[in-house]
């Protein structure tokens, strides 16, 4: 039982250690990802137009 639980505990701890280190990777991400769009132009987003699709009979 002592062994179970030491295991369960280690791997708990490397758990919460990944997930500390990807969310503070994240926050890093972001504040240069935002500083980098600004100098890009936007782009054009163009609708689909689905209404007016017409459609052969399958038969």
């Amino acid at each position: 039982m002592m062994t179970f639980l030491l295991i369960f505990l280690v791997l708990v701890a490397v758990n919460v250690a990944m997930a500390v280190v990807s969310l503070l990777s994240v926050s890093q991400k972001a504040k240069t990802s935002s500083q980098k769009s600004s100098n890009q132009p936007t782009s054009v987003i163009y609708p689909l137009d689905l209404l007016t699709t017409s459609y052969k009979k399958a038969v």
